[in-house]
């Protein structure tokens, strides 16, 4: 459609609206985590086990929910682009184990992690264009 065929032009305005919606979004998600404390970060930590990690459950929750926060600020401001990505990534696949390995749980409730880490793990490749810290 002829309306539709100027908006390549706008590839880094659309990089920058999924970058803050992305961003605000794992921000929302991850802050109860970050404010929850040791009990929190514990529960979310032990999911580790999944892969076979089953030490400092208490840092490993704590590593998950600060990537969910900060790194959703960081997505947001595009700055350390790739690495938070990976590691948001990571924090997906995680998720996503968890919901797999539920026997009430299945596909429908790792849906929503699995999409996310296919999204970060698609905007490593593109980067976060240039309306961005990184600028890349």
């Amino acid at each position: 459609m002829a309306v539709f065929d100027n908006l390549g032009k706008y590839r880094n305005t659309g990089l920058l609206l999924l970058r803050l919606g992305l961003g605000t979004m794992m921000i929302i998600h991850g802050y109860p985590k970050i404010g929850g404390g040791q009990e929190t970060w514990t529960q979310i930590g032990g999911s580790m086990k999944l892969i076979g990690v089953d030490f400092a459950p208490v840092l490993w929750g704590f590593m998950a929910a600060a990537t969910e926060t900060f790194g959703g600020f960081l997505l947001i401001l595009g700055l350390l682009f790739r690495p938070v990505n990976m590691l948001l990534v990571f924090t997906m696949i995680i998720a996503a184990l968890v919901h797999l390995s539920d026997p009430k749980q299945g596909l429908g409730d790792a849906s929503h992690a699995i999409e996310l880490a296919i999204v970060f793990f698609s905007l490593l490749f593109i980067g976060p264009g240039k309306y961005s810290i990184d600028k890349k």
